[in-house]
């Protein structure tokens, strides 16, 4: 059970950073606007109240986020250059460190 408990601790930890690093990107004076649209679509898309398959659909209906957001977030990084993803992880490493 407890290895359970911290694999989710981790893997919370893991979203968490990766958050903080994607708005980071967002913000990014560089990032192309294509790239911030499908951040945005997909940031929006899990905040929205409503989904486009609804949750009552049996196995569909909770699969939505699943594969939606996966797949603009992976849209995303295909435009944003390494270096602007590397320059913004380090700085979400430097921000951690100094908490």
């Amino acid at each position: 059970m407890s290895v359970l408990i911290n694999k989710l601790k981790s893997l919370g930890r893991q979203l968490k950073h990766e958050f903080l690093v994607y708005r980071l990107v967002l913000k990014h004076p560089q990032t192309p606007w294509i790239a911030k649209l499908f951040l945005g679509l997909a940031v929006g898309y899990l905040l929205l109240p409503f989904d486009l398959i609804p949750d009552f659909i049996p196995v569909i209906g909770q699969l939505d986020e699943v594969v939606i957001i996966p797949v603009l977030l992976y849209l995303a990084l295909l435009f944003i250059p390494k270096w602007i993803i590397q320059s913004c992880r380090e700085q979400v490493r430097e921000e951690v460190k100094a908490q």
